[in-house]
């Protein structure tokens, strides 16, 4: 992107339209001034000048739910930004995904993380993946070390319908793993993401 020809005085606020850089859904829209852009780029999360607040204001600076930047561009008429981000957790204040309201968009790998953060957050003695967190970091990486041995295993011996099952307990242990470090699918993505450039 060139060196800004839509925020050229502090004063001057610019549209940006926020969109999730895998799913392409529009996330919020929000404005931008020279400072807040620059802070933007610099820091790699996303800045907005805040009308309410009459100040800066990066998204996520009190939730937590930052929106990291993949990319910026400017549209045709020079007037626009469109910031391509990963959010971290939901974009709107309300709780949701979007400002619009929106549900995610993502697959059944992130509902099954969805479902597997609920169980770390109010465990049910019933869960496999409650016991699983109970019993810690070492037991649940153990299995993650298990799983990708069998599906080494079922790989090599050209078991499909058993590679598929065994991928399955993988991908799943995986998750666990994820939430129990505190990350999530996106984290893994955004990385992948930044190789991919």
């Amino acid at each position: 992107m060139t060196n800004s020809k839509l925020a050229t005085q502090n004063s001057q606020l610019i549209p940006a339209i926020i969109q999730h850089a895998q799913t392409n859904q529009v996330l919020m829209l929000g404005y931008m001034n020279e400072e807040s852009l620059a802070k933007t780029k610099k820091e790699g999360k996303v800045t907005f000048f805040s009308r309410s607040k009459q100040r800066l204001w990066t998204k996520g600076e009190s939730s937590g739910n930052f929106l990291n930047v993949i990319s910026i561009q400017e549209d045709c008429d020079n007037d626009t930004y469109l910031i391509k981000v990963i959010p971290k957790g939901d974009t709107c204040h309300k709780g949701t995904y979007t400002c619009f309201g929106e549900k995610e968009p993502a697959g059944f790998l992130h509902e099954l993380q969805g479902v597997i953060q609920s169980r770390k957050a109010n465990p049910s003695e019933k869960s496999y993946t409650t016991e699983l967190f109970k019993k810690g970091t070492k037991k649940i990486a153990q299995k993650v070390g298990e799983e990708a041995t069998e599906v080494i295993l079922e790989a090599m011996d050209n078991q499909k319908d058993l590679l598929i099952e065994e991928s399955s307990d993988l991908m799943y242990h995986f998750l666990v793993l994820l939430a129990d470090q505190g990350l999530r699918l996106e984290d893994i993505e955004a990385k992948l993401m930044e190789r991919h450039k």
